[in-house]
This record gives structure tokens, C-alpha cells and sequence, in this order.
């Protein structure tokens, strides 16, 4: 088990964006050199540059890990070979230390997988203790994937309403919503 408050260091993934949380000042360091280092990270913000990405506020993490493009971080943090925590293989939000695109697809290495779940719904209907073990623990499974800032604006999301800007906000000067500016959005249109 991930022991969080013994770590020097723990990021907690949403897929492309990753809140690294530290101890120290050389736990910080350490962390970010290691970050750095790996293959799918395209930068490492610290508490001077998280500021200019919007992601300065009070629970962000000590560094901020952005993916390159194509890439995501997974919340496994076991040595590879099997070793995984029982929940890994389950749809469970508590335990898992980060988000897990994984828990939209059944094992594929299962024979019958509809069948092992059927059997799982049978144990627990009957009273008895189960996991529902059918969710893989292979992040290569997971083709897309979000949170990064897109390169070119028009790559970005949409702002889609039926009500026109002044009821749900500014119309904006240049013909795009700010990211950081969709909650106020949506909440003057549920004040309507």
C-alpha cells in the first residue's frame, strides 16, 4: 500500500496533469529531478510557474507534472510483475490515489469477462464477501486522454449555450471563453 503521509514525495494523476505534493525543500528537488527525467513529461511547474497556467491556488501540489502530448500518467505506483493492490482491478475512486481511465474497460485478458461479472453480482446477492476484479491494469489500453493545455486554440473545448453572452457572461473581446472563466458561466445560468 501507498503510504501517503510517510512519502517524501506522491503525485496524485489526473491524466495529462499530475499534483506532486512534498515534504521538503531537497524532497521537492529530488522530485522534480526525477520528474524531469521521465520520457511522457513535457515540463515541471514549480510554486513560481504554476501561477501563469491558472494552477495557483492553495491545494494545488507542490510541482505540477504536464504530459507531452500522447502521453498521461497512470496512479500505479507498485513495481511492475502483478504486485498490484486488490482495488486496482476494481472501479474504486477512494483508494486510488489519482483518476484511472482504466475503469472504462473490462480486463481483456479475461476469457468471459461478462461472465466473471455475472458470477461477482451472484456472490454478492448471495451475501458473500467479492471484489469485482475485471477492470486491466494496462494503461496502454487508453488512446485519449485530456488536461494538458491544447498547442493551437482551436484545438481547445467549446463554450456551447443557448443563451446569449450577456446573460451567461462577457462576450469575450477576442472570440474565446478563458478556460478559467466556464464556472462563473455556468453558474449565471443557473441563476436564471
Amino acid at each position: 500500500m501507498l503510504d501517503v503521509f510517510g512519502s517524501q514525495a506522491f503525485a496524485v494523476c489526473d491524466h495529462q496533469v499530475a499534483h506532486v505534493y512534498t515534504r521538503s525543500d531537497e524532497g521537492r528537488r529530488r522530485a522534480r529531478e526525477a520528474l524531469e527525467a521521465l520520457d511522457g513529461v513535457e515540463r515541471v511547474l514549480g510554486p513560481d510557474e504554476r501561477a501563469a497556467f491558472g494552477l495557483d491556488h492553495e491545494h494545488a501540489g507542490d510541482l505540477i507534472a504536464i504530459a507531452k502530448p500522447r502521453s498521461w500518467f497512470t496512479y500505479y505506483y507498485w513495481p511492475e510483475g502483478g504486485a498490484e493492490p486488490d482495488f486496482a482491478r476494481t472501479v474504486d475512486i477512494h483508494r486510488k490515489p489519482g483518476y484511472d481511465p482504466c475503469e472504462m474497460f473490462l480486463d481483456p485478458s479475461l476469457a468471459f469477462p461478462k461472465l466473471r461479472v455475472a458470477r461477482r453480482l451472484a456472490q454478492k446477492f448471495s451475501g458473500m464477501r467479492y471484489l469485482m476484479d475485471v477492470i486491466p491494469v494496462d494503461a496502454t489500453l487508453v488512446h485519449g486522454s485530456h488536461g494538458r493545455l491544447p498547442d493551437k486554440t482551436d484545438d481547445g473545448p467549446i463554450f456551447v449555450s443557448s443563451s446569449p453572452f450577456g446573460v451567461c457572461g462577457p462576450e469575450p473581446s477576442n472570440g474565446v471563453v478563458e478556460m478559467t472563466s466556464v464556472r462563473d458561466r455556468m453558474l449565471a445560468l443557473l441563476e436564471r
